[in-house]
């Protein structure tokens, strides 16, 4: 498997079992090179464990949000998951045509940094899809 070894031991830290089901769903988001949906994932692995099951799917990627280990994001009124890398980074999705272009992390630094001096609010600022419109969409 080509998983990080932070992750597991991320899961382990926290006290928790690095269980089979867990490790396999990792790697099925990892591989995929992100945005790939919870139900993708669970084609992926009953093609290879039939016995795995839908709730197991679900109930494991919302434990790895949690952890932060992978992270959910709205695309297209879709949920999607992938890997939280160490550079984080966020999505600008066009509402037009769907196209999607990643935006870097320090374009949120001040809004996060603002939230927080002016409302007292930490945002979690992970990992956003940004609906609007492409420059060809909008010159179309």
């Amino acid at each position: 498997m080509e998983q990080r070894v932070g992750e597991l031991e991320r899961i382990r830290e926290m006290g928790y079992r690095v269980t089979p089901q867990r490790q396999m769903i990792l790697e099925v988001v990892r591989q995929s090179g992100g945005h790939t949906t919870a139900v993708e994932v669970c084609e992926q692995l009953q093609a290879k464990v039939p016995a795995l099951n839908q709730a197991t799917v679900y109930r494991t990627l919302d434990f790895l949000c949690e952890l932060r280990l992978v992270a959910k994001t709205e695309i297209n009124g879709q949920s999607v998951y992938e890997i939280v890398e160490e550079e984080r980074h966020h999505h600008l999705v066009c509402r037009q045509c769907g196209q999607i272009e990643n935006l870097a992390d320090h374009h949120l630094v001040d809004l996060s940094q603002h939230l927080l001096e002016e409302h007292g609010f930490k945002a979690e600022l992970d990992h956003l899809a940004i609906p609007g419109l492409c420059a060809h969409c909008q010159a179309g």
